[in-house]
């Protein structure tokens, strides 16, 4: 198998790797296993320095970071830049409270000598997407070593530049040698993996149908598996909404990262009252946003990450306008040969339609009107991902319903949905299981042990 990057912007092949033979990757899990052994005593303090140096790291070498990110998968530059900051945040997070989140628990009912622990669990092994080559990785990464935990983690085929100049950052860092390693594996290799002993733990982030492969895997093997999946979030605008707001949130929310994330908004669930308004100024926005190479600064769309997505979500498009559905901006099929893809509205779209019942990676909005919050909420309900939503509301009565009722892992009042290190990330239905972030994403690869000491009578 060749990791081959290919800029979308141009075409170009900028990078050809071999994936590992299985030698060396035997060697690369002998090494993980080896280095656990001397990482897991490593104490709280100087694991903590080594991610507050990491930090420091990512921020000096933002720009390679963006640079490799933006040839490899097209996502702005700007917005390249902003993902390895925020990584530098995640790295200063966990450095300041893994101590915190890793402190033996004594409860109020525990006898004197009974208390709760947090042991690392081993290697974490990490399959990891294209769409933010940092972020992703670091989320996984930074709290399973801060609890003691080795990485080793497969990039995407098209991002291994990407993979390899981050974890140059980590013996930099001071960081011991093969605690955090990239493999250029194939999928056979990391079956086998998976399968292995000495692997303890399973995360993947990706598409579902990867997902349920890597589920079952994992499962065979008794491992602890957790999964970040696709999203089809809903993003419902009710009828005391500041509209205004709202369908400026909505463009940033539709386009973050060329519209190829799992958190981007990608149904519009609009109430009746607001639903001309918002199309008005949504559609307005959208059809203002420039689209052009992502390195140029007042580029706001780049392209797709491939030519083959780029179809893929055009056909998407061309299967829904033929089911009725009406396109108030864009809704033309990209150039042959382009991965560009221009911002497109669609507008009296059918409920069974792709753009209603599939995942839509790339900036197309489809934009339905409801009669009233519970039609909102029902429908909102009614796909098969539950990852998050944002509601747009003056009212505190329809927020806490919304919190309530929408069944998805996070939601967000009168806000753009977006993954914190404070705060626990994931999904449920097909959007996947387990948390990443916050204290319950560290706790997802520890064994919390129970230590008991019984009192005994004389």
């Amino acid at each position: 198998m060749i990791f081959e990057s290919v800029d979308p912007t141009s075409g170009a092949t900028i990078g050809r790797r071999p994936s590992l033979e299985d030698r060396a990757l035997a060697t690369k899990l002998e090494q993980a296993t080896g280095a656990f052994e001397s990482w897991r005593r490593t104490p709280l303090a100087a694991r903590s320095a080594c991610l507050q140096r990491l930090a420091e790291g990512l921020e000096r070498h933002a720009p390679a970071l963006a640079a490799m990110a933006t040839a490899e998968m097209g996502k702005t530059l700007k917005s390249a830049v902003a993902e390895v900051q925020k990584c530098a945040a995640l790295s200063r997070y966990y450095a300041a409270h893994a101590e915190s989140f890793l402190q033996p628990e004594r409860r109020a009912d525990f006898g004197p000598g009974d208390e709760v622990r947090f042991h690392p669990l081993g290697v974490v092994l990490a399959i990891m997407p294209w769409n933010f080559p940092t972020w992703q990785t670091l989320r996984f990464a930074l709290p399973a070593l801060a609890a003691g935990n080795v990485g080793l983690f497969k990039p995407a085929p098209t991002t291994a530049g990407s993979a390899l100049t981050l974890e140059e950052l980590f013996p930099e860092a001071g960081f011991p040698s093969h605690v955090f390693q990239s493999l250029l594996a194939d999928p056979d290799q990391v079956s086998t993996l998976i399968a292995d002993p000495r692997v303890a733990a399973v995360t993947f982030t990706g598409s579902g149908r990867t997902g349920k492969i890597i589920a079952q895997q994992a499962g065979q093997a008794l491992k602890k598996c957790v999964l970040e999946l696709g999203g089809s979030d809903a993003f419902i605008v009710l009828a005391d909404a500041d509209v205004d707001a709202a369908a400026s949130a909505a463009v940033e929310a539709r386009l973050v990262c060329n519209g190829q994330s799992c958190i981007a908004a990608k149904r519009f669930l609009v109430e009746e009252p607001l639903y001309d308004a918002f199309v008005q100024r949504f559609a307005a926005t959208m059809a203002a946003a420039r689209v052009g190479d992502p390195r140029a600064p007042e580029t706001t769309v780049g392209p797709l990450a491939s030519v083959r997505f780029a179809q893929h979500l055009w056909q998407q498009v061309e299967r829904t306008l033929a089911q009725g559905a009406r396109a108030v901006v864009g809704g033309s099929a990209p150039l042959p040969g382009s991965a560009f893809f221009a911002p497109t509205v669609l507008v009296e779209v059918p409920w069974d339609s792709p753009a209603a019942t599939e995942e839509l990676f790339g900036p197309v909005a489809p934009v339905f009107r409801v009669r009233d919050r519970q039609e909102a909420f029902a429908r909102a309900n009614t796909t098969s991902f539950g990852l998050a939503a944002s509601v747009w509301t003056r009212s505190e009565e329809a927020a806490q319903e919304a919190a309530e009722e929408l069944q998805v892992g996070s939601v967000f009042i009168n806000a753009v949905v977006a993954s914190d290190p404070r705060f626990p990330f994931g999904g449920v239905k097909e959007s996947g299981y387990g948390r990443e972030l916050g204290r319950e994403g560290l706790h997802e690869f520890v064994n919390v042990k129970t230590i008991r000491r019984p009192s005994t009578s004389p």
